[in-house]
């Protein structure tokens, strides 16, 4: 297990999942000595490529070591949440949520999905400087390492490790950060699928150049621009942006069917109100809620109030009491809203004044289910006419959500405003999945944040999809950031602490999402009392092994008579057979059963048979040979052992066993794997 991978890591180079491939399909174009015949593979490639002699790539510091990473085994386990995983509505959920570093996530998912995903949708760190990406690696190389491994001299090891291990938050550290990542995703996808992955102006074009050289420029779809916000600050001295974009890659861009969307302008699927851009006076109501800062407050007539999309000039006294808007206000400023939509909001109880001051509406009806019309188009669109192209689409003209849509919907569902900073809207993740034209499919999203979207394929599933999700998304520590941070990290913490308190949740990130994806399911399940989607997920964690564990591990002896279960004390059963389970390509999601072997429980799915606890007895033994013999149903080829859970003796019994099993007239072909 451990032991075995991290004896198998020792001797990972760069470029080692690439050479692999290149043994396994061109076996003749090595040497003895290994050395790659590079003349020899051409000859097998000029009559069917052309071969050209002119390079162009991405190079940054590090690239060698991120491939290195890349080829590397993660050294975690994955620990079931058996508590979370056993409630009536999880129990039989195929969602799964990850809590854990994405590059050991990516890399357990290989084992038994490589190839198979559909399509992956990533919202990563933008690298703006105040994002909070710093490079942080866990990985304990040294400069003589590095040298060994990289095959370069001591000055580039030692720049290497500069980025790795101060935190480092520039380009390079950045692409290398995001480099093995997208080369365990690109193997992740089946040859139909496709990426889609967020991103804005600073690392845009340093990502296209990445996906280029990982996903090749050959497989580029588009990059689609998404207005974020609908218009910039009038406070900016400079040009205020307002977009953002989601770069689009196929695995194989000849087999992906493209994407579909709305051409009918016609119709209009979500409530929309002009906005007049002058400076008008607008009359709010006495009565409004108030999100301001202070429960009790008065600005008094002809103030101005400086936001950062707006002057906003107040010509009657601002005067909230216990929370609400006291008298009526006239402000001065660019509205969204006209005055008679605003009464008409007001009247309704769907519009409360923000914190800054700024008006916004409550949608009692979200704009996803106008999805519904879009939904129906899947499957028939060559006949109904509305196949389109989206490349080079704008994002936000056909109502696409924006930055502040994102936001209202964190406050409906946590009653509280912005607890993440700059999370997407549902609605955008759910037209990008609706476009793919697929009515079922896995999405996998390995920078989960907030979840959004894990509650996008809830609310489309809700609406008649079959979505299933693997979310992973880092379990950062809050307590340790709201210490080590100061202005709005350490606000936006105190902030997150705070709510997980309330709810009684662990102060780490991964639970916000956690949080976030109970309460969307209970939603969902109140507007849709009849639907019988799956709105539930499994919880996973992926566990580093403590040094303590390493040492006993190293120290092991099972040549005796007695039989030495720390070890197997350290990890547990669930955690071993999950672990071993998604290695062996089952998945989460897999049918496992528990074999009964005269009072000893062994577990059998498909080809394997898995042998974890201790006291494997003699009698146990000659249960497991007796079922071969006389099961017609049972004929596990592999019997893998955890082999810190039996000595020397109960080993050596089960050998004899199995080769008599092996030698009878059934002539059964069983493997024993010992794995440590």
């Amino acid at each position: 297990m451990i032991k075995d991978i991290i004896t198998a890591n020792e001797t990972v180079t760069p470029n080692q999942k690439e050479l692999t491939v290149l043994r396994e399909n061109f076996p003749s174009c090595f040497h003895a000595d290994g050395s790659f015949d590079m003349v020899r593979f051409s000859e097998f490639l000029k009559d069917k490529i052309d071969i050209s002699h002119e390079g162009y790539e991405l190079k940054f510091i590090g690239k060698n070591y991120a491939k290195m990473l890349a080829s590397l085994d993660t050294e975690t386990v994955i620990v079931p949440d058996e508590t979370h995983n056993s409630l009536p509505e999880n129990a039989n959920s195929e969602n799964v949520y990850i809590s854990g570093d994405n590059l050991d996530g990516l890399k357990h998912l290989l084992k038994s999905y490589a190839g198979q995903i559909k399509c992956i949708y990533i919202d990563p760190p933008y690298n703006t400087g105040s994002d909070g990406f710093v490079y942080n690696d866990k990985f304990d190389f040294t400069v003589d390492n590095l040298v060994e491994k990289l095959s370069i001299d001591e000055e580039q090891a030692q720049r290497i490790l500069d980025l790795t291990n101060r935190g480092s938050a520039s380009h390079s550290a950045w692409l290398m950060f995001m480099y093995p990542r997208l080369q365990l995703a690109k193997d992740l996808l089946d040859s139909e699928g496709v990426i889609f992955i967020s991103i804005d102006d600073n690392e845009q074009g340093n990502l296209k150049l990445l996906c280029d050289d990982v996903f090749s420029e050959t497989n580029f779809i588009a990059q689609l621009v998404w207005e974020k916000k609908k218009k910039g600050s009038y406070l900016a001295n400079a040009v205020t942006n307002i977009k953002e974009y989601v770069l689009v890659y196929a695995k194989r861009k000849e087999l992906f069917d493209g994407l579909i969307g709305e051409i009918n302008s016609e119709v209009e699927t979500y409530p929309c109100v002009n906005a007049s851009n002058g400076r008008d006076i607008r009359i709010i109501p006495a009565g409004i809620e108030s999100k301001y800062r202070e429960k009790n407050f008065k600005l008094n007539a002809g103030e101005i109030i400086s936001d950062t999309t707006m002057n906003l000039v107040l010509h009657s006294d601002l005067i909230i009491e216990d929370g609400i808007l006291a008298q009526e206000l006239r402000i001065e400023g660019n509205w969204r809203y006209g005055q008679e939509a605003m009464t008409e909001y007001a009247s309704n109880h769907e519009i409360y004044i923000t914190r800054d001051l700024y008006l916004r509406r409550i949608v009692k009806e979200p704009r996803y289910k106008g999805l519904k019309d879009l939904l129906l188009r899947v499957g028939d669109n060559n006949e109904s006419g509305y196949s389109y192209d989206v490349n080079g689409a704008n994002l936000q003209k056909s109502g696409w959500g924006s930055n502040e849509d994102a936001d209202e919907e964190q406050r409906q569902l946590f009653g509280e405003q912005s607890l993440m900073s700059y999370p997407k809207p549902v609605l955008l993740i759910m037209k990008l999945l609706s476009c793919l034209q697929k009515q079922e499919l896995t999405v996998v999203d390995f920078f989960s944040g907030s979840a959004t979207t894990s509650e996008a394929t809830m609310r489309l599933n809700a609406l008649g999809m079959k979505i299933k999700t693997i979310c992973i998304q880092l379990p950062e520590d809050l307590d340790y950031k709201y210490k080590n941070s100061s202005g709005d990290d350490k606000a936006n913490a105190k902030k997150l602490i705070s709510f997980l308190d309330k709810n009684n949740r662990p102060h780490t990130l991964d639970y916000l999402g956690i949080e976030r994806l109970s309460r969307a399911a209970r939603r969902i399940k109140v507007d849709n009392p009849d639907t019988t989607a799956d709105l539930g997920f499994k919880h996973y964690t992926l566990a580093e092994v403590t040094q303590t564990t390493l040492d006993k591990i190293e120290k092991f002896d099972n040549s005796g008579f007695v039989t030495d279960t720390t070890v197997y004390d350290e990890f547990g059963t669930a955690t071993i057979l999950t672990t071993w389970l998604v290695h062996d390509n089952y998945g989460f999601v897999n049918n496992c059963a528990m074999v009964e072997l005269a009072g000893y429980t062994a577990y059998w799915c498909e080809n394997h048979l898995y042998l974890i606890n201790p006291g494997l007895t003699e009698e146990a033994i000659k249960a497991l040979v007796e079922k071969y013999n006389t099961d017609g149903k049972f004929n596990p080829q592999n019997v893998v052992l955890f082999g810190y859970s039996f000595n020397y003796v109960e080993m050596e019994n089960l050998k004899t066993n199995v080769k008599i099993l092996r030698d009878s007239e059934k002539n059964l072909k069983i493997n024993l794997d010992i794995r440590y």
